[in-house]
C-alpha cells in the first residue's frame, strides 16, 4: 500500500501558504459593451408581436430595458439593464433597517442653538438629527410647479404668523413630541437625518399630509400633458391641509389610475396616525417596502420592457403588488427558472464586481481612478493604453474625458457614493472641450434620481460635483475597515519600526542607567514581528552592535508572525516587566 502521508502534507503548506496571504486584486478587464447590446438586441425580439408593433408604429428608439431580481438567503439585488448594460443597481440585505423613508415618533432630546438642530430620540441606538429649517413648512420647490390650494385655517395662520428659525427653540421645547421622516440614513457615526415636512411616495403621486398644496413634476415637459394633468389634480378630492405631487410616472395615465394611487396612500396615511396615536414612547410608525415593493413602485414604469424575478414567492408577491397599481404591467414580469443564477445568465455578476474596483478601464483604452474616503470622493482620469487610430493624436484627450464623464456618472449611480466628488479629467486646452465635457456630465447626471450639483471645469483642471447622498454607498455595506492597518491602507515599513525599535532600546537603557546606576548589568528582550527582526539582523545589525558595546547592554530578540507589523514589546530580562 502506498503512503501518501508525505504527499498530503505537502499539499497542506502548499495551501496555507496561499491561504495565509491576501488575495490578489484582479486587474479590472473592460467588458464587450457590444456584445452586451447584441445579446439584448437578441432578447428584445422575444418581445410580444403586439408590443413590438406598437413600438414600429410609434417609430419608438428607446433603449431595451430589463430588471433582474436575484433573491437569496442573506440579500436581495435588482438590476436595470439598459442594452444589456447594468445601469442601475440596488441591494437590500436581510435583518437591515430600511432606513430612508421611515416615519417615527419621536422626543426632542436636545436642542443645539449653534448647530440650529435638534437632537430627536426615535427608539434607535442613535438619536436624529433635525435641522431647524427641516422643522418649518417646506419652502417652494423649483422642481414643482404649484396647481392649487388646499391649506387649512391652521397653516394660513402659521404662515401668516411667519414664523422663523429663531421661534423653534420656544415651540419645540425639549420633550416634545414630533413626528419626523428619514431623509438620509445614518452613515458612520452621524445619526439619521430627518424633516418634519411627511412625503409618502406612490406610484404615480407622492402624498404630502402636511403640505396643502397641489403640483406637478416639472419633468414633465409637454405642455397639452401638463394642461391635462392639471386639470385631473383640480378635481381630486382630499382632506384639508393635505398636498399631492404628481409623479413623472404619471405622466401620460388616465384619471382612475391617479384617484387609485390617491386612495391608497390615504390608506396608508390613515394606518400610520393610528400608529402615533397608539405609541406611547419613540418609536417606528412606519417603514418604507422591501425591494420587491419599491420596484413595483419606483422602476416599473412604460420605459421597462420586463422584469425577470427568480424566486417564485417574490415573483408571486410581484404580481399581486402590480394587480393593486397597474394590472396591465403583469404581463412584463416572468419567472427565471434556469439552472444557471440568474445575474450569471444576464452578465450582471461580471459588471457588479468591476463596479468596486478602483480602477475601470474605458471603451478606448483610457481608465479612471476612484478613490473614496470620508470628507470626498476623488476620481482621477487617466489615458492608459489609449486606442485612439489618429496618430496626430487630434481630439485624442477630448474623446477620453468624454469617455470619462459617462462612465463617472454610471459608477456614481451603481456605486451608490455621493457628498463632494473630485474629477480630475485630463488637461483640456480649448475652451469648447472643457464645455463638451461639462455638458456630457451634466446630460448623463440628469439621469440620476438624486440630486447633483456640477460647477465647470477649474483652471486646474478640476470639476467639482455633489451628489445627494441618502444612504452610505454600497460598498461600505460590503467591505470594512482593515482590521490591520484600521483602515489606513498602509503599515509602517521594516526600515521606519527598525528606527522606532532602536531609539525605544537606547530610551529604555538610558532611563534604566539613571534608576540603578552604571554598574548594573542590562538585559534586554525585544518581542517584535519577524520582518522587523529580518530587517534587524541584515541591514542593521552593525547599529544594533554599537548600542549593546557603547550603551553595556545585552540585547535577545524573539519573533512571532503574530506580532502585529507596526507593535513590539521591550522586556527588561531582570525585573520581567515590559519597559515603556
Amino acid at each position: 500500500m502506498q503512503d501518501n502521508t508525505n504527499t498530503k502534507d505537502d499539499s497542506h503548506l502548499e495551501h496555507a501558504e496561499a491561504l495565509a496571504s491576501a488575495p490578489k486584486e484582479k486587474k479590472a478587464k473592460r467588458i464587450d459593451q457590444r456584445k452586451l447590446k447584441d445579446d439584448a438586441t437578441q432578447r428584445a425580439k422575444t418581445r410580444p408581436i403586439v408590443t413590438r408593433l406598437i413600438s414600429a408604429l410609434k417609430n419608438e428608439k428607446k433603449a431595451y430595458s430589463e430588471l433582474i431580481i436575484n433573491s437569496e438567503p442573506l440579500e436581495k439585488r435588482a438590476a436595470q439593464l439598459n442594452e444589456g448594460i447594468l445601469e442601475k443597481f440596488e441591494v437590500e440585505r436581510s435583518g437591515e433597517l430600511r432606513e430612508v423613508g421611515a416615519v417615527f415618533k419621536g422626543k426632542i432630546q436636545n436642542l443645539e442653538p449653534g448647530l440650529k438642530a435638534a437632537f430627536v430620540d426615535i427608539g434607535q441606538p442613535k438619536n436624529a438629527f433635525l435641522h431647524y429649517w427641516d422643522i418649518l413648512p417646506a419652502a417652494s420647490d423649483n422642481t414643482i410647479e404649484v396647481v392649487r390650494d388646499n391649506k387649512s385655517q391652521q397653516q394660513r395662520d402659521r404662515e401668516n404668523d411667519k414664523i422663523t428659525v429663531k421661534d423653534i427653540p420656544r415651540l419645540y421645547p425639549i420633550g416634545t413630541e414630533i413626528i419626523v421622516q428619514v431623509t438620509k440614513g445614518q452613515i458612520g457615526t452621524k445619526g439619521p437625518r430627518t424633516t418634519t415636512n411627511i412625503a409618502l411616495p406612490g406610484r404615480f403621486l407622492v402624498l404630502m399630509p402636511n403640505s396643502g398644496t397641489l403640483g406637478i413634476s416639472r419633468k414633465i415637459e409637454d405642455k397639452k400633458e401638463r394642461s391635462r394633468l392639471k386639470g385631473i389634480l383640480r378635481k381630486l378630492t382630499l382632506p384639508e391641509g393635505m398636498g399631492i405631487i404628481v409623479r413623472t410616472a404619471g405622466e401620460g395615465k388616465k384619471a382612475r389610475y391617479f384617484i387609485r394611487d390617491l386612495h391608497i396612500l390615504l390608506k396608508r396615511w390613515d394606518s400610520i396616525t393610528k400608529r402615533i396615536e397608539e405609541a406611547s414612547k419613540p418609536t417606528c410608525v412606519y417603514v418604507e417596502p422591501d425591494l420587491i415593493g419599491r420596484t413595483v413602485r419606483d422602476f416599473l414604469t412604460e420605459e421597462v420592457d420586463r422584469v425577470i424575478v427568480d424566486k417564485r414567492d417574490d415573483y408571486e408577491s410581484m404580481l399581486a403588488e402590480v394587480s393593486k397599481i397597474s394590472p396591465r404591467s403583469k404581463s412584463k414580469i416572468q419567472l427565471f427558472d434556469e439552472d444557471i443564477p440568474v445575474f450569471e445568465r444576464f452578465n450582471i455578476e461580471r459588471q457588479i464586481e468591476q463596479t468596486f474596483m478602483r480602477c475601470v478601464p474605458l471603451p478606448s483604452g483610457g481608465e479612471i481612478v476612484i478613490e473614496e474616503t470620508e470628507a470626498l470622493i476623488s476620481i482621477d482620469v487617466n489615458t492608459g493604453s489609449h486606442k485612439n487610430k489618429n496618430k496626430d493624436g487630434k481630439n485624442f484627450i477630448l474623446q477620453v474625458n468624454l469617455e470619462a464623464a459617462t462612465e463617472i456618472a454610471r459608477q456614481v449611480r451603481l456605486r451608490n457614493i455621493g457628498g463632494l466628488v473630485i474629477m480630475d479629467f485630463i488637461d483640456m486646452k480649448a475652451k469648447k472641450d472643457r464645455n463638451a465635457v461639462l455638458q456630457r456630465m451634466r446630460r448623463e447626471m440628469a439621469r440620476d434620481k438624486a440630486k447633483s450639483h456640477i460647477l465647470p471645469i477649474s483652471t486646474l483642471g478640476i470639476m467639482q460635483m455633489t451628489r445627494q447622498r441618502q444612504t452610505e454607498s454600497h460598498s461600505s455595506g460590503i467591505r470594512v475597515d482593515c482590521p490591520y492597518c484600521s483602515g489606513r491602507g498602509s503599515v509602517k515599513s521594516p526600515r521606519t519600526m527598525s528606527i522606532e525599535i532602536q531609539r525605544r532600546i537606547i530610551s529604555i537603557i538610558r532611563h534604566l542607567r539613571i534608576r540603578d546606576g552604571d554598574d548594573k548589568e542590562i538585559k534586554l528582550r525585544v518581542l517584535l514581528n519577524p520582518d522587523n527582526l529580518q530587517r534587524l539582523r541584515n541591514e542593521d545589525e552593525d547599529l544594533l552592535i554599537e548600542i549593546e558595546q557603547s550603551y553595556g547592554a545585552a540585547l535577545s530578540f524573539i519573533a512571532d508572525p503574530i506580532y502585529h507589523v507596526e507593535n513590539f514589546k521591550i522586556v527588561d530580562l531582570e525585573s520581567g516587566q515590559e519597559e515603556r
